[in-house]
């Protein structure tokens, strides 16, 4: 089985004036000094770069990949690349759900090679490049100058993508979501004559490139141009110390892994666990309760055969700062208990310092890795008893098309939903977890597994023809897992747009955005945003 089915989907790029660097992840004259690296067929290189992606399923073949060391280097491959009427995409950490890097892509734009982090003196805000992994911003921020960002718990995700849709994880439900930090954006445009030019957008409304900041604080990547550089600050910090304008994470956190086997786990005890898990998330999702400091995620893996029949791990985090933080997690794992009669396998609580904790327990590249497919959905009230119902059916049932299929069920909401949804392009505002659904195989096309998470996916949402239509118990779904069936009427029947799905009633604004910086559609994807007609 594949490694991403059991571990991963935790969860998709020159500063203006002078920089000033301090501290760990300072540029360096080598840095700035790679490339331009173009590689083509026939150079080794290129199978390396072809498979540096997360989704196995799609290989990019274009007729180069350019490997950048710079903003400067991408503004000239960009404007190459357009000169010559070339199809440009770009990549940063290659974990595209879908394949809107190889699709008919002439020249991809890679950016791993730009991943520096480091606090801008001149901007007074952390400076984080595209191809920075989460991980190395976490290490970075943190043994530096005591802070980090509510980013997400897979390390091998890189800041382009991650970013630009509106990115999620172990600390959002106390500190929001990761583009509340956003401070500005460096972004390769080209504008309708066809030049490829480096804007920097701000937060700053009066900004004249105010539009452009707005756009990736949840627009997605690969819409509006190439984004190479994130700054990050507090909008509500005061002052210039570094050690200030970002928060800082918990010293320490609560760290246990509950278990259940599919060997006992009834009909009746599986919707007792799902009720109870999606109650407790309706209860305990406000923004400042004691809860809003733990996160977990039940991962619902599909039955398997043999002796080890598989079920179900909740990976679970909590703030061991907050007030009687043990007693608080013991309580959140009754809860879940109550009137399930399969067994609870919950090991000690560990009690790890934080950086240790973020560092174990985040998922590497090298545990992403596999064939997949995936849906999303934004969960604002818990399942009903029919989905779980459906739930139980697909996942319960040992056969060859789901016996490596996954439900993910997300702890979110808290801070995230204090901010107004117009406010940033991330639109749900409203939500207490995000679901994924996930079918993964390790050779061939997969078309059982892919037909078997269509099917699950459908039936779960069948009372809202197909997909989480927004409003009510559904928030829509989430950008950075991209799902191209939500645009193909045959799976979606709701009449409602993949657009609305995604942004909902932030599209037409993001279409304006689109309109404005991107007038020649250069880039572009499957569901990339479309300029109003």
């Amino acid at each position: 089985m594949s490694r991403v089915t059991r571990r991963g989907f935790m969860g998709g790029a020159a500063a203006a004036g002078g920089t000033a660097v301090l501290g760990l992840g300072a540029p360096s004259r080598a840095a700035e000094e790679l490339g331009p690296v173009r590689v083509a067929p026939g150079d080794p290189r290129y199978e390396d770069l072809a498979v540096r992606r997360t989704n196995e399923r799609f290989t990019p073949r274009p007729e180069y990949f350019h490997v950048a060391g710079s903003t400067e280097q991408v503004e000239r491959a960009v404007q190459e690349a357009v000169r010559a009427g070339k199809r440009v995409t770009v990549r940063s950490g290659g974990h595209c759900y879908e394949n809107f890097v190889g699709d008919g892509a002439q020249v991809v734009i890679d950016l791993c090679e730009m991943s520096r982090v480091y606090f801008d003196d001149r901007r007074g805000a952390f400076a984080i490049e595209a191809g920075a992994t989460l991980m190395q911003v976490y290490r970075t921020l943190y043994l530096g100058w005591g802070v980090t960002v509510p980013a997400g718990q897979c390390g091998g995700v890189a800041a382009g993508g991650h970013i630009a849709g509106g990115g999620y994880g172990q600390h959002s439900r106390s500190l929001g979501s990761v583009v509340d930090y956003l401070h500005a954006v460096e972004v390769v445009v080209v504008d309708r004559s066809g030049r490829a030019r480096t804007v920097v957008a701000t937060r700053d409304p009066s900004d004249p490139h105010h539009d452009l900041w707005w756009a990736h604080t949840g627009g997605g990547g690969g819409n509006f141009g190439v984004v190479t550089r994130y700054w990050m600050r507090d909008p509500e910090a005061k002052g210039d110390d570094p050690r200030t304008l970002l928060p800082k994470p918990p010293p320490a956190l609560l760290v246990c892994h509950p278990a259940w086997s599919w060997g006992d786990m009834t009909r009746e005890s599986f919707t007792a666990l799902l009720r109870n898990h999606g109650e407790w998330h309706e209860r305990n999702s406000r923004p400042g309760v004691p809860y809003a400091g733990l996160w977990s995620a039940l991962i619902v893996q599909s039955r398997v055969q043999g002796a080890d029949p598989g079920g179900m791990i909740l990976p679970t985090m909590m703030d061991a700062s907050v007030p009687d933080a043990e007693r608080l997690l013991t309580g959140y794992f009754a809860a879940l208990t109550r009137g399930v009669a399969a067994r609870a396998l919950i090991p000690p609580v560990r009690r790890l310092p934080w950086y240790h904790a973020v560092r174990t327990q985040a998922l590497g590249a090298d545990q992403e890795s596999g064939r997949f497919k995936a849906k999303s959905a934004q969960v604002r009230r818990r399942f009903t008893d029919r989905q779980i119902g459906v739930a139980y059916d697909h996942l319960s049932v040992s056969g060859p098309a789901s016996s490596s299929g996954v439900m993910l069920l997300a702890s979110y909401g808290g801070q995230v939903n204090t901010v107004a949804s117009g406010a940033t392009a991330v639109a749900d505002r409203d939500s207490v977890l995000k679901a994924l659904f996930v079918g993964t195989w390790t050779e061939g096309e997969g078309a059982e597994r892919v037909a078997w998470v269509r099917r699950f996916y459908q039936a779960m949402y069948a009372d809202t023809g197909g997909v989480p239509v927004p409003g009510g118990a559904n928030g829509g779904a989430y950008v950075n897992y991209p799902d191209v069936d939500l645009a193909d009427p045959a799976w979606n029947t709701s009449g409602v747009p993949w657009s609305t799905l995604y942004y909902g009633a932030n599209y037409p604004r993001l279409q304006r955005v689109k309109a404005r910086w991107d007038p020649r559609g250069v880039f572009r994807h499957a569901l990339s945003v479309r300029p109003a007609r």
